[in-house]
């Protein structure tokens, strides 16, 4: 059987006030369900990413600052990623922008999928995150996760009694399927084709 993909599941936010880890951990669990994909929960608080300054981007010119570099090889370990999106004033955090521009490489011909979370489940930061994947030459996938307007607040820090992530699963569960689903197939599909790639340079 060949190797499953190994998809990503990249928490955007760095603040310590942020609220992401929760429905990572709930996305997480659901991931590990499958049995067609690998999954690898990657942290952007543990990179430590400086402000980008190169001189030019990694398609053209290496990196050399050695927290970019590390950032970078952990990118090209995967086949996918799904993002999980909180919506900063109408966009994607600062913190995911910037790892963005500190790598183009190594997102190129990879799926990405979203969970997103705030009032209007992040659809606008969303679609912002999409033209910056395919910008990066990603293919963004049709399905998506946004966790918004009452079943956020439910189980949202701001609600002062919580409910856990399982209240509101039953609203999530199909988006979230469609998504991997999705990312699993470009996945494996995309894999194969670099591989082919590959393999015809090496020749």
């Amino acid at each position: 059987m060949a190797q499953k993909p190994r998809i990503a599941l990249i928490i955007s936010s760095t603040r310590q006030a942020r609220w992401a880890d929760k429905p990572a951990q709930w996305a997480l669990a659901k991931m590990r369900e499958r049995d067609d994909i690998e999954v690898e929960l990657v942290d952007l608080r543990d990179f430590d990413l400086p402000v980008f300054d190169a001189p030019a981007s990694d398609f053209f010119m290496p990196a050399t600052d050695p927290r970019v570099v590390r950032w970078q090889e952990t990118v090209a370990g995967f086949d996918g990623y799904v993002f999980l999106v909180a919506e900063y004033n109408r966009s994607i955090t600062g913190a995911l922008k910037n790892a963005f521009d500190q790598n183009y490489s190594a997102w190129r011909t990879k799926p990405m999928g979203t969970i997103g979370y705030g009032s209007v489940g992040a659809a606008r930061a969303v679609e912002h995150l999409r033209l910056i994947g395919i910008e990066s030459q990603m293919v963004p996938v049709r399905g998506g996760v946004h966790i918004g307007g009452s079943d956020f607040f439910r189980v949202s820090a701001y609600n002062p009694n919580p409910e856990p992530m399982e209240a509101i699963e039953g609203m999530l569960a199909g988006s979230l399927k469609e998504m991997l689903d999705q990312v699993s197939w470009y996945a494996r599909v995309l894999k194969q084709a670099r591989e082919a790639d590959a393999a015809q340079q090496a020749a």
